[in-house]
């Protein structure tokens, strides 16, 4: 069961991506991103009331807000990068990154101990980054947006697996909190980009909403399995927008990222794998 929730969390992140990609090129990444979060509020508030918590404690309440300021940072950056970039390119970046610098802060710091083959995906990935990054000037935007999308993706991911299991759902509200009032100022200085059709308001909140569900899935699957496995599983979502993007999009890649991307997938695998 723990795999299943953390496989349709790739799914629904993966659609969340490619989704929130197209409209951040048609509005403002931060619209997209603000009022995503927004919307994410309102469904992980929801979810957490219907579904009981044994024992919230503050602490993690804090461990669910530290990681809202990572998706939430992750989301603006994500947003911008899909926004100037292909997304065959700036998502895998993303995940990739994220998921190793997981597996290292996992092994410094939790003292979690990887197997050869977590050590060969983690070494596959600097050479895959370095060839992803080899592409067009737009590509080369978009891939730096991804990598900085990639820190706030490990400390998402880490800081929720740190919740205890009878918390229930509140340190996804509580993340989402944090992610709104991270994201304020920036709403603030850009109120005008704020003012969208009721229609793309509308999509951005459930783009948002889209992500607080991936987050509850992840969450389920990190309190029934090892949270490097949760995590991993979970990080495979950036199959899913790069194909709708080479199919839908007739996005273009060179074949140095080509490259890249399939020693991204190979890494993914790996450390999936170890």
């Amino acid at each position: 069961m723990g795999a299943l929730l953390a496989l349709s969390s790739a799914v629904v992140y993966g659609i969340v991506d490619f989704t929130g990609g197209l409209l951040s090129r048609r509005v403002h990444h931060t619209a997209v991103t603000f009022l995503g979060q927004l919307g994410g509020l309102l469904l992980a508030s929801a979810a957490a009331l219907l579904l009981p918590a044994d024992a919230v404690h503050p602490a993690d309440l804090l461990w669910g807000a530290l990681s809202g300021v990572g998706s939430g940072t992750a989301m603006w950056f994500l947003n911008r990068g899909l926004s100037r970039g292909d997304m065959a390119v700036v998502v895998p970046v993303s995940a990739v990154t994220g998921v190793a610098l997981s597996v290292l802060c996992g092994v410094l710091v939790l003292g979690d101990r990887p197997g050869a083959v977590a050590w060969l995906g983690i070494a596959v990935t600097v050479p895959a980054l370095w060839f992803v990054a080899g592409g067009r000037a737009g590509a080369e935007k978009g891939t730096a947006d991804g990598l900085v999308a990639s820190l706030g993706v490990a400390v998402q991911y880490l800081a929720l697996g740190q919740a205890g299991p009878g918390s229930g759902l509140w340190p996804v509200a509580a993340g989402r909190v944090a992610a709104v009032l991270v994201l304020l100022p920036d709403a603030a200085r850009h109120a005008r980009r704020l003012r969208l059709p009721p229609v793309r308001c509308a999509q951005a909140f459930l783009i948002g909403a889209g992500a607080a569900l991936g987050l509850v899935l992840y969450l389920l699957a990190a309190q029934r399995q090892l949270l490097a496995v949760a995590v991993v599983l979970a990080s495979l979502y950036p199959a899913l927008p790069v194909v709708l993007g080479l199919a839908l999009l007739h996005e273009r890649i060179s074949r140095r990222q080509a490259a890249g991307l399939l020693g991204a997938g190979i890494a993914t695998v790996l450390l999936t794998l170890g």
